[in-house]
């Protein structure tokens, strides 16, 4: 079974009255334990469609099913929870809070589902000895370069064992040996067994993946496998 399914998904903006689309009906299956690419110039639609795929935005119509259960009939808490158990984000400007260290950051998503302590401190320490950064573990984000950031943001996507990674241009803040090392860390969680949905401009990181959708104004322009 799909890991998510869209089916004729549909986005629209008011300015005023008047209905702006975004998206103009998605229909798109991802297998668990895929590597997506999502590419498209600006204004294609790639922004709002990984807004819905994270449970931030609604269609305003459609569906869109994770693990077989329907997005639209769950509430803001239920929403909540999903985002939380289901869905690891990484974010391009990183995300992670100044006055906290590199391990305390990674706890949060597990603090806010309310793992007990010891329990709490195992995986987390599992999770940066995973993206090779046991010795900067109690340092803070203004005293680890650029790449050591984004690695902190990785680890704390997969502190809770989500089942789709969620990354928005991850490597654009990067140079291009840091992005190197970065993409290598997303093929060891790939091959770890969870679902990567990576958003890029940029086509030599896009090959990492092994599936490439290209969107062009608010559609589906092309579906293509990448050949590993």
């Amino acid at each position: 079974m799909a890991i998510i399914t869209l089916e004729n998904i549909v986005k629209e903006y008011y300015l005023g009255k008047t209905p702006v689309p975004v998206l103009k009906g998605i229909t798109l299956n991802i297998e668990k334990n895929e590597y997506v690419a999502l590419m498209g110039p600006s204004g294609s639609g790639k922004s709002t469609l990984m807004n819905i795929l994270g449970c931030l935005d609604r269609p305003s119509s459609g569906e869109y099913y994770i693990n077989g259960q329907a997005i639209s009939k769950a509430n803001e808490n239920e929403l909540a929870r999903l985002r939380n158990k289901e869905i690891g984000f990484v974010f391009q400007s990183f995300n992670l809070l100044p006055r906290l260290t590199a391990f305390e950051n990674v706890a949060l998503p597990l603090i806010y589902a309310g793992v007990p302590r010891a329990e709490r401190d195992a995986i987390v320490w599992e999770k940066i000895e995973a993206v090779g950064l046991k010795d900067r573990a109690h340092h803070k984000p203004n005293e680890l370069s650029g790449g050591q950031i984004q690695r902190v943001a990785i680890a704390r996507s997969i502190v809770n064992n989500p089942s789709i990674i969620l990354a928005d241009e991850p490597t654009g803040n990067l140079d291009t040996k840091t992005s190197v090392e970065i993409m290598q860390v997303f093929e060891k969680i790939h091959a770890n067994g969870n679902t990567i949905i990576l958003v890029t401009h940029e086509e030599d990181i896009a090959r990492n993946a092994r599936r490439i959708i290209r969107l062009r104004d608010g559609l589906i322009a092309d579906d293509l496998q990448v050949p590993h």
